[in-house]
């Protein structure tokens, strides 16, 4: 019902920034996009997948995993169908696979999203 597409990504020097998208696609029998909540996970190579960043449908509340608060903020465009991320003082250590989801409850799109992008790969070089 949801397709994601991420963009965006590619190599940084450590200390630079970089900005992610991900486009929306909802059916049209699907609930709106704004009704959505939207995050990002990551995927570095040897590490489990982690949560990152999400923001809610209604409220705009954003959730943030520690290890990027006062680095990386997440934004959305719900005319646009279409989530960013904002990474800025990037390090070697978040170097993966970042991948847009979504689910229509807030707490399930930082858990269990029902919806995935292919991802897209940052790479932070040292």
């Amino acid at each position: 019902q949801v397709q994601l597409v991420e963009s965006g990504g590619g190599l940084v020097q450590a200390g630079g920034s970089l900005r992610l998208s991900c486009a929306a696609s909802v059916r049209t029998f699907s609930a709106p996009f704004s009704a959505y909540a939207m995050g990002w996970f990551r995927h570095a190579p040897g590490k489990e997948r982690e949560f990152v960043i999400a923001i809610s449908g209604s409220s705009g509340r954003i959730d943030y995993a520690d290890s990027v608060k006062g680095r990386f903020t997440i934004s959305r465009d719900n005319a646009k169908k279409t989530v960013y991320l904002q990474m800025n003082s990037l390090k070697p250590e978040d170097t993966a696979v970042y991948y847009c989801a979504a689910d229509l409850s807030p707490s399930g799109v930082a858990q269990r999203p029902t919806y995935w992008g292919q991802g897209t790969q940052v790479t932070v070089s040292s």
